[in-house]
């Protein structure tokens, strides 16, 4: 953080108690551990190896602590669970439903942001287990795969017609293609399977919600793909039509992570296996007839 006064706010101490408490662990080890220059301090060599060896002390202390909880059943006490943008909104509504209704001793607590931050704070135990797009390449973390999100192409209604022919992959290189934002993994997929390379497209519209790209693409200033998931939630059917590959569909696998060093894996695999229950439920009424 690199500001006492910051780092303050955050451990709930004031700035001076916080800068004696540091002056007291220097004095005990014997090292420098903070460089000071005016307002703006730094780890030192010595501050950062010993504040990674801290932090690898402090997720045995918690893991010591959700051993401990397991004799008490699966799914209780806290669990702190990191969604991304493109899976929260369409998802965690129901996962919260559910958990209340099978495990009503859990103490579900959510953080939703981008995969990169959720797989830093799942590595540095300031997460339990997080809910992404898989595969991630990360040795220390184990995965469990729930289901396949297929990607449709939403256009403008009144377009529609156009693409009912033709090469679709040709088709999307040659529109507007609105994307979410830089960091989004949605983004990086669509520009993967897109398979655009310069950097003109690159710099294109980056929204910050699914909802803001859907209404752009209502009104006809671009089209994009869409993961599944969110077809229910984002799309008005008078105004954007769905278009679906017609065979070999791009998806993405969205999945459960926790760190391998967890002793809490029943928990996840418990949780992974409501989730797929869910989504299982789901498909099965949005493929019942309708009277």
């Amino acid at each position: 953080m690199k500001h006492f006064g910051l780092a303050a706010d955050q451990c709930s101490v004031t700035q001076p108690a916080l800068s004696m408490q540091i002056k007291e662990l220097e004095r005990e080890l014997g090292v420098e551990l903070v460089e000071r220059r005016g307002n703006f301090v730094a780890l030192t060599l010595t501050g950062q190896e010993i504040a990674a060896r801290a932090e690898t002390i402090l997720n045995q202390v918690r893991e010591l602590s959700d051993y401990a909880r397991q004799h008490h059943g699966v799914l209780t006490g806290p669990l702190r669970l990191g969604i991304i943008p493109s899976v929260a909104p369409y998802l965690l509504p129901d996962i919260l439903t559910e958990v209340a209704r099978q495990y009503p001793a859990l103490d579900l607590q959510i953080r939703e942001t981008q995969t990169s931050a959720l797989v830093e704070e799942l590595t540095r135990g300031e997460l339990d287990a997080v809910l992404l797009a898989l595969p991630l390449q990360q040795p220390q973390l184990e995965t469990m795969a729930l289901f396949d999100d297929r990607f449709l192409i939403a256009v403008q209604s009144q377009a529609a017609h156009s693409w009912t022919t033709g090469d679709l992959r040709a088709r999307i290189g040659q529109e507007r293609l609105l994307l979410l934002e830089e960091g989004h993994c949605l983004r990086d997929q669509a520009l993967q399977f897109c398979q655009i390379a310069n950097m003109q497209a690159r710099k294109a519209l980056g929204a910050a919600s699914l909802t803001t790209i859907m209404q752009m693409v209502a009104a006809g200033h671009g089209i994009t793909l869409l993961p599944e998931i969110c077809a229910k939630t984002e799309v008005d059917r008078q105004r954007v039509a769905l278009i679906e590959f017609p065979d070999d569909a791009p998806m993405r696998i969205v999945g459960l992570a926790w760190r391998r060093t967890s002793t809490r894996k029943n928990d996840f695999i418990a949780l992974g296996t409501l989730i797929k229950s869910l989504k299982q439920q789901g498909a099965e009424l949005d493929e019942a007839p309708r009277t």
